[in-house]
């Protein structure tokens, strides 16, 4: 009777075991699936009640072809490079391109691969990819670095990461943004291995202390999706000058109901503010 014990609980203990090895595989084989959730609808800036912004496409050597919606800028005001969440539309996101645009900023949305009519799919390495090739066409068009402030939001706080740590900008805005993709994956799919199952990891807890240029984060402090706690140790993560505003009772995505808009206005205009300050030149020494 015990043998035939054991040999119940060994055949339940291995068909358990392979359970939790077809859950992993599964999980690995959908992990982007779960990460990236496209509008393929394309929708043009006009008809979404957007004056004065056109679409451009953003060609990959792969070829790809990324659309995104750009905005220019008023003289003297700063162009938003802005990378989205995981989730939606170019078009769902119009009233904050109209919102930024009517402060006299400039913003350059880009799509994502298989989002608003881009052609390709969505992954860590094609994201950064296009990120890096937005930001290099708006300098081929004339917008300095200095004059272009990256905007990551949610998912996209992590492409922002990166390339601000290879390319020259202004600023950096980061909203609800992550410490990594795993930490991420793991606060929410506590019985996975998901460290060794993610492909797309986007480790910005590694990239944020390569950013030089000045950082605001904003995040809800009742954010369920990102945990506020993500965002502030990123912001201890990274070098000065830095600024971290979080908004008691402001969830994921409405913490512009919070009053966020007006802090990031705030902080773009100290931004250029310093930026067209005269330069100190220190003091001679004396002669003696």
């Amino acid at each position: 009777m015990e043998l035939l014990e054991l040999t119940v609980a060994a055949k339940a203990m291995a068909g358990l075991v392979v359970l939790y090895l077809l859950i992993m595989a599964g999980a690995r084989a959908i992990e982007r699936g779960l990460m990236y959730f496209p509008d393929p609808q394309r929708t043009a800036p006009a008809a979404a009640g957007l004056a004065g912004v056109e679409e451009i496409a953003i060609e990959s050597e792969d070829g790809a072809s990324v659309l995104a919606w750009w905005g220019r800028s008023q003289p003297g005001n700063p162009t938003l490079l802005y990378f989205h969440g995981n989730a939606g539309s170019l078009e769902q996101r119009s009233e904050r391109i109209r919102k930024y645009m009517a402060r006299g900023y400039g913003v350059f949305m880009m799509a994502y691969r298989g989002f608003s009519g881009s052609t390709g799919q969505p992954s860590e390495e094609a994201n950064v990819g296009d990120a890096k090739r937005a930001y290099d066409l708006l300098v081929s068009r004339g917008v300095a670095p200095r004059d272009i402030v990256l905007y990551g939001e949610s998912l996209g706080s992590g492409i922002a990461v990166q390339v601000a740590a290879e390319r020259s900008v202004a600023g950096i805005v980061l909203d609800a943004p992550y410490t990594s993709m795993a930490d991420l994956a793991s606060l929410h799919y506590r019985f996975l291995p998901t460290r060794l199952l993610l492909n797309d990891t986007y480790l910005s807890d590694t990239f944020i202390g390569r950013v030089r240029a000045p950082l605001l984060i904003v995040h809800g402090e009742a954010d369920d999706i990102i945990p506020v706690d993500m965002g502030r140790k990123l912001y201890a993560l990274a070098e000065e000058p830095k600024e971290i505003v979080t908004f008691p009772g402001a969830g994921h995505s409405d913490h512009y109901l919070f009053g966020s808009y007006d802090t990031i206005y705030d902080w773009l205009e100290r931004l250029s503010e310093r930026a067209t300050e005269p330069r100190r030149e220190p003091p001679s020494a004396a002669v003696r």
